[in-house]
């Protein structure tokens, strides 16, 4: 009978009502022991060792821990096997593995099915005391084991072939021979947790303060790979000036490709009109005129006017004149800035963005102007450059500027003072 109704914490010494009686709760003598031999490991003064000797003293030290993870194994499984848990209020065995061994969620459950898996695992559990393969290897064989084991399409488990493949290989390289070998084994179950996996894909967006945005979803494997795949090239460092962590240049690769689908056309139509930005400014706020008003943006809220600046250098502009009480008096057509045989120009000369060591081809650019069209600057090819999401935004939020020299050098010149510009011929190729 396994009971327990309170624990204590005295002097380090835990105790617990055992069987209708208060005990004492100690580790197993054989546990104590090692405790003490690891304590007096720890506290030896270490020797200068070669590299050779600390690469085997790390490989031994693995192998020790890889037999003490199995054999943890083994008595999680134990535990596993009662109802110990639920009575100390735990909701699983895992869970309490997780919080009373200080352990994360996905090494406890690793735990739990090692030790359950290790009856069927003998060749396995042999090849970890020898050290052929690390405890790592061997939670994915029981991992695959349980995984046949409990789908009704499975056929029967077997070891041998995937212990060869364990011994030869790395735990990373083995983690897609039991993929492979559980597809051979059950492609039918495979395939239903994959579609489980796409039905449970899902995306929030959520609106924070000053009209940010907060993410969080989960993908599928061809669905995070696919996504991945298309923002790895967009992600990568362009150039010297390039400061920007892994994650932001993550992040501006989706904002960059969910701008270039817009501006290609390449998202269904809106009520027959093509899904575009939907940006309000006033004359002032173009301008950047002191103490004019922010823009609005459809679904961000009041934006910089530095922002507004660069999402109407190569925008659809449609003018709206306004009585003393913001009703309309006028309405323009949408003209479009610039026009096609401007464009075609433009594209010709620069071929791509036009920032010094960025690759992005014409596809991938837009047309800014260098002196903005909103403080008298002419849609006219000399006032034009084609440049790339990222440096676009750079120019007008960043601070940063570009001006033509005589000679048609584009330069840009940092916000910094002390910095040098640097150039790039415009006709130079991008891409």
């Amino acid at each position: 009978m396994f009971g327990i109704i309170v624990y204590m914490r005295e002097a380090k010494m835990q105790y617990a009502w055992i069987d209708g009686s208060m005990r004492a709760v100690r580790a197993a003598p054989e546990i104590a022991e090692l405790g003490r031999a690891v304590h007096t490991y720890l506290a030896n003064t270490r020797s200068a060792r070669h590299p050779v000797e600390v690469g085997e003293d790390l490989r031994q030290l693995r192998h020790l821990q890889d037999l003490l993870e199995l054999d943890f194994s083994r008595r999680a499984a134990e535990y596993a096997a009662t109802d110990q848990a639920e009575r100390e209020g735990s909701a699983t065995v895992q869970d309490w593995i997780r919080h009373e061994c200080r352990m994360s969620a996905t090494a406890a459950d690793a735990a739990v099915c090692a030790g359950q898996q290790a009856a069927n695992l003998h060749l396995s559990e042999r090849a970890v005391d020898r050290g052929d393969i690390g405890f790592g290897h061997f939670v994915l064989m029981a991992r695959t084991a349980r995984a046949l084991a409990d789908s009704p399409s499975g056929q029967p488990f077997d070891e041998a072939p995937l212990l060869r493949q364990a011994i030869a290989h790395s735990v990373g390289r083995f983690r897609h021979d039991c993929a492979h070998a559980r597809h051979a084994a059950d492609a039918k179950g495979v395939l239903a947790e994959h579609v489980a996996d796409v039905e449970a894909r899902y995306l929030e967006l959520r609106s924070g303060e000053g009209g940010a945005w907060f993410l969080r979803g989960f993908l599928d494997s061809v669905g995070g790979a696919t996504l991945r795949t298309a923002l790895e090239p967009l992600a990568r460092f362009s150039g010297a000036d390039d400061t920007r962590s892994r994650s932001r240049r993550l992040a501006d690769a989706l904002v960059e490709l969910s701008a270039h689908a817009l501006d290609t056309g390449a998202i269904p139509s809106t009520h027959s009109v093509r899904t575009h930005l939907q940006l309000t400014a006033c004359a002032e706020t173009l301008a950047g005129t002191p103490g004019a008003p922010a823009g609005g943006l459809e679904h961000a809220g009041p934006i910089p006017a530095a922002t507004v600046q660069r999402l109407a250098c190569d925008a659809g502009i449609t003018r709206v004149l306004l009585d003393a009480k913001q009703a309309p008096l006028d309405v323009s057509r949408e003209r479009r800035l610039p026009g096609v045989s401007t464009r075609r120009a433009l594209q010709a000369r620069d071929r791509g963005c036009v920032w010094p060591g960025c690759e992005r081809p014409v596809s991938w650019t837009s047309a800014h102007h260098i002196v903005h069209w909103a403080h008298g600057g002419k849609t006219e090819l000399n006032n034009l450059v084609l440049i790339c999401h990222r440096h676009h935004w750079m120019v007008h939020e960043g601070g940063w500027q570009l001006a033509r020299t005589q000679d048609g050098t584009v330069i840009k010149l940092p916000p910094a003072p002390d910095r040098q510009p640097t150039a790039r011929a415009p006709d130079g190729a991008a891409a």
